[in-house]
């Protein structure tokens, strides 16, 4: 019987979120027959890794040290497989500029924008409306800010938390999608239409907040092309595993109709209002067959 450590928790700022997926996975790893030993993952993992001797990591932590690249490289030293992917593409895919450029690179289109320290904006320095303020590395649209035309704010307003420099990009209108992809595969998108202002970290976790639209109506040229751009995000950053793709499709009335990425998240949330399982779940895959299929598909980089 094969052994798997669910890793979830840890301390970023998706701890919650994290510790959702992973009790949702190890019930599903259970039932699959596995022996299951479930880590809220603090600053002493490799030793009790090393006490624990599972076979297999199964990688539930989302946000910094879980999802950008550090607990993976502690699971290379050790020479524990493990799901998703590995230690460069964790990290390029986590820091949101790099990815950029990357994407940008391979010919996706991304949303203009740039780093601004936290000194260039109290000196104040703008940037056109409408914009959006993202952390560096963070995921699941924790410290995520949109500030539109019509609002009498500036970005020298919002508060900061998360380090002295920040990404601002132009602010893409219309429709919000997003592609998963299991290995070497998009397996479908899904349309998200929030009820409040955008889909935010609120959103994404609290059931009534946003409307799932799955498959993602478009036209099949179209929809093709959009699981196209998500397999390409995918490996563009060397991705394993399975990945999640958002892209922004500007359909206005004077927008010019084509998809642009936002960010490729290499650790999607696993709980009941997560979207890869809900992809997954329309394609003919239940949950706990996504979750055996990443427990088998994990590897080491090296």
């Amino acid at each position: 019987m094969k052994h798997v450590a669910v890793l979830m928790g840890g301390w970023s700022a998706e701890r919650d979120v994290s510790l959702k997926s992973g009790d949702a996975c190890a019930a599903a790893l259970v039932r699959c027959g596995y022996k299951v030993t479930p880590i809220d993952v603090d600053r002493n993992i490799a030793n009790v890794l090393d006490a624990v001797k599972p076979d297999v990591c199964f990688n539930a932590l989302h946000g910094r040290y879980g999802e950008d690249g550090t607990v993976q490289g502690v699971l290379e030293v050790l020479g524990i497989p493990y799901t998703h992917s590995g230690v460069l593409a964790s990290a390029l895919a986590m820091d949101k500029p790099v990815a950029k450029k990357i994407f940008s690179a391979k010919g996706l289109k991304c949303a203009e924008g740039r780093v601004m320290t936290r000194k260039e904006i109290l000196d104040g320095e703008e940037y056109p409306l409408p914009l959006v303020i993202k952390p560096l590395n963070e995921g699941s649209s924790v410290g995520v800010t949109i500030l539109l035309e019509n609002e009498n704010r500036h970005l020298s307003d919002i508060p900061w938390t998360f380090g002295n420099e920040v990404l601002v990009e132009t602010y893409v209108p219309g429709r919000e999608f997003h592609v998963a992809v299991m290995g070497d595969h998009a397996l479908g998108a899904v349309e998200i239409r929030p009820l409040g202002r955008f889909y935010d970290y609120e959103a994404k976790y609290t059931s009534g907040k946003a409307e799932h639209i799955m498959p993602a109506p478009l036209e099949k040229d179209r929809y093709e092309e959009l699981l196209e751009m998500g397999l390409q995000a995918h490996s563009a950053l060397g991705c394993r595993g399975v990945s999640r793709t958002d892209f922004r499709f500007d359909d206005t009335a004077t927008g010019p109709s084509e998809f642009v990425v936002l960010e490729t998240n290499t650790q999607p949330g696993m709980t009941e209002l997560s979207l890869v399982p809900e992809i997954a779940a329309h394609s003919g895959i239940n949950f706990d067959d996504l979750v055996r299929w990443m427990v088998e598909d994990a590897s080491c980089d090296r």
